[in-house]
């Protein structure tokens, strides 16, 4: 059966969506496919913005499509003599450096257009030679209202609501929000966030081996290294030990504890936590309960400051609601000439008081 990507892939550069620095009218893309003037390119981009798309596109019937994945130099020749002259190299990433100075010649000669794609920084990935003999087209995240515009495609009865859920879980990548949409209506019969969510589960549940009562016990541990309450903490810690808990896994909670609940009030926490661990690895119970006591009053004891941690889960919430949100250029690494003449690194003060937050958050305060 056809994937449902496939079926509504846009046929035409009118109907593409996004990526209009390259295909709107009088933009590179659009202008080189109105003239039918082919030239070896390379798309550099995130998945599901549209290369393989524009790629079909541009050269239409002429194309030969190849993987880089499972493609070699064979079946390039082979793609020659059949008279193909344009070939779709996807993930040239992929390919290793004899592979791609295999292409080189062809390339040069004329014999190949080559169009390639690569999520990866191709000033990294394809040879010096082959890049000064391509053009080199970035392509961004698709914004939300794209992926919307997109989904509106399939003719598949959604509300509004779920298109926007849909569209912010995609993050800016068509492809995923399509094939998510696709899986719940083949599955369920309609989409809706309850189907759509039982499809993003895929059925993981976790096991309780050891009961109720072990983690109430672990969480009363914690909660009371938290307030500062030695007495209780040793207690519950005696309470683990008795009941045969692994202390490796004791310790690894004081690890956490340290840079979760003391964090900048006493940095050294996890050094001490740190170094209990290792002293539970190489002494082993009955023994390693001493190195456990101590450490359980010392980080009770301690100060408490939980904002960096708290500063990463606001952060991290940002991160689920926007997905990646473009570096702003000024703070991008700009080692390859080609880098800095996008624009990469300009402007760049080592000491500016200017958020380096992506335009999106540049007020956003994580640490509080």
């Amino acid at each position: 059966m056809e994937p449902l990507a496939s079926k509504i892939r846009p046929q035409n550069i009118e109907e593409v969506v996004g990526q209009k620095h390259l295909t709107a009218k009088g933009k590179p893309m659009h202008v080189a496919v109105s003239k039918g003037h082919l030239f070896s390119v390379i798309f550099w981009g995130p998945p599901g913005t549209g290369k393989t798309t524009l790629a079909r596109i541009y050269a239409g019937d002429e194309i030969e499509e190849m993987s880089a994945v499972s493609a070699g130099k064979e079946d390039i020749k082979k793609a020659l003599k059949r008279g193909k002259r344009v070939i779709f190299l996807d993930e040239i990433h992929r390919f290793n450096k004899a592979q791609q100075d295999f292409l080189l010649p062809y390339v040069e000669s004329g014999k190949i257009v080559l169009i390639s794609a690569t999520t990866e920084n191709p000033s990294f990935e394809v040879i010096s030679p082959l890049l000064s003999r391509c053009r080199v087209f970035v392509f961004y995240k698709l914004e939300d209202d794209d992926v919307e515009s997109i989904l509106k495609r399939t003719g598949i009865k959604m509300s509004k609501k779920t298109i926007e859920w849909v569209a912010r879980m995609a993050d800016g990548d068509a492809r995923r929000g399509i094939s998510l949409v696709e899986n719940a209506y083949r599955l369920y019969g309609k989409v809706d966030p309850s189907t759509l969510e039982s499809v993003l589960q895929g059925g993981v549940l976790y096991y309780d081996k050891k009961g109720e009562k072990h983690y109430d016990t672990t969480s009363a541990f914690i909660k009371s290294m938290r307030a500062g309450q030695s007495d209780a903490a040793l207690y519950y810690l005696s309470r683990m030990i008795n009941a045969g808990e692994d202390p490796k896994f004791i310790a690894r909670r004081m690890v956490i504890f340290a840079s979760e609940d003391v964090g900048l009030a006493q940095p050294t926490a996890v050094v001490v936590a740190n170094e209990v661990f290792r002293a539970v690895e190489t002494v082993g119970l009955p023994e390693c309960g001493i190195n456990l006591a101590h450490g359980v009053v010392y980080l009770s004891s301690c100060k408490k400051d939980r904002r960096a941690y708290e500063g990463f889960l606001r952060a991290m919430e940002d991160v689920k609601s926007y997905g990646e949100l473009p570096v702003p250029e000024k703070i991008r690494n700009a080692p390859t000439k080609m880098m800095r003449e996008m624009g990469y690194g300009k402007g760049y003060e080592k000491y500016s008081r200017e958020s380096f937050l992506p335009s999106k958050l540049k007020k956003r305060r994580y640490l509080r």
